[in-house]
């Protein structure tokens, strides 16, 4: 039966057909029903910007909510990494992009998160505004697109390459991040990177919107781990992990907003 079903899997992922996977007439879904009726482009606002009243060009800015509250999605309508991601969750950790050190500098914001063609702005709390935060974070991303700098000297998140020392689970764990799971989380602005696999847990790093998102422990145990068990027997279990410096960045600023509010 688990041969059969990694045949199956095999296939699938060679296919790279982006379709609903099907579990005896249901789908499985990364989400639970709460975001089921939610619209996937909820825009909300729009920016422009033209390089002079005699150009053409322009760069239109809108809005996206995500699942998190905390977090709203950007889209310039152009490529911001062009593919890949990369996750900024604190200004120390900007030292690579000015776009992302820029956007820290905006009074509320937390985190910054760069897509394929979108930046993921998650701020300090709920209490936080988001009309002060879009406004300026607007006028930063326009001003940068304008300067033609390069976005980040930093190696992006691209799709988990495989090693050499991979079997041949650990490598359609990857294959089925990389063609089924990884895609629908960044439409919600964030994303999972891979961690490990070890003693059949899976072991994945959440980043942009999903970071302190309400619904991504239901996301990773309902939906990830669903689907990675359905197709892939030999997993158990999967599991949310934190690298050592998120874990001291998070820390010092759980300190510093401490003292702030004192």
């Amino acid at each position: 039966m688990a041969a059969h079903m990694r045949w199956g899997l095999t296939r699938l992922l060679w296919a790279r057909k982006m379709v609903p996977f099907g579990i005896t007439g249901k789908t499985v879904s990364l989400y639970t029903s709460q975001f089921a009726n939610k619209p996937s482009a909820g825009i909300h606002s729009q920016f422009r910007t033209r390089n002079s009243p005699f150009s053409k060009r322009h760069l239109s800015i809108q809005t996206q909510e995500t699942p998190n509250p905390r977090s709203l999605k950007f889209l310039p309508g152009k490529p911001v990494l062009g593919s890949g991601t990369l996750d900024f969750p604190s200004p120390s950790s900007a030292g690579s992009s000015s776009l992302a050190r820029n956007l820290f500098e905006i009074e509320g914001v937390k985190g910054v998160f760069f897509g394929p063609d979108f930046i993921t702005i998650t701020k300090t709390d709920e209490d936080v505004e988001w009309t002060h935060i879009k406004r300026h974070a607007m006028e930063v991303i326009a001003k940068f697109f304008e300067s033609g700098d390069q976005v980040t000297t930093e190696a992006v998140h691209g799709e988990n390459s495989l090693a050499e020392d991979d079997d041949d689970i650990v490598s359609m764990i990857k294959e089925l991040l990389d063609t089924r799971i990884r895609p629908t989380v960044q439409e919600d602005g964030g994303d999972v990177i891979f961690k490990g696999f070890e003693n059949g847990i899976v072991k994945l790093k959440l980043v942009g919107s999903c970071t302190g998102c309400p619904s991504s422990t239901v996301t990773l145990k309902n939906g990830i781990q669903n689907m990675m068990q359905f197709y892939i027997p030999e997993v158990d279990m999967v599991e949310q992990v934190e690298d050592e410096v998120d874990d001291i960045n998070a820390k010092v600023f759980a300190e510093v907003e401490s003292k702030l509010h004192k």
